[in-house]
């Protein structure tokens, strides 16, 4: 069993005031490189994108990060690679303060504040 982290991007960048909203791809670019040497303890953290900031970082995978491109909205493809994850026996967790995408990944992940995770990079 590994242990999967799910990165609300859109989320953790919008947490931190520091102007994300006029280079919403360099904000994505800043976050892969950042999760890319950051100290957490999941085996795969999976960086999901949507919008504009999905040219900040390419699709696919980066030592340990895979990059998801959202097709629509970045919350059903969150719920959908926790879900994925935790029917293969993953021990899963999601990063972000929404509180509908909380809601719904309960039962497949623990969630973690975006806090939690700028605090390791």
């Amino acid at each position: 069993m590994s242990s999967v982290l799910v990165v609300d991007a859109a989320n953790v960048v919008g947490a931190r005031p520091d102007g994300w909203w006029k280079d919403r791809a360099g904000a994505a670019r800043r976050l892969h490189e950042a999760l890319l040497v950051a100290d957490v303890e999941y085996d795969v953290v999976v960086l999901v994108l949507e919008g504009q900031a999905k040219s900040g970082a390419r699709a696919g995978r980066d030592a340990h990060v895979r990059t998801v491109h959202a097709a629509r909205d970045g919350d059903s493809t969150i719920v959908a690679e926790a879900r994925a994850a935790a029917e293969r026996g993953d021990r899963v967790a999601v990063v972000t303060a929404d509180r509908a995408l909380q809601a719904n990944v309960a039962g497949v992940a623990t969630v973690l504040s975006p806090s939690w995770l700028l605090d390791r990079l």
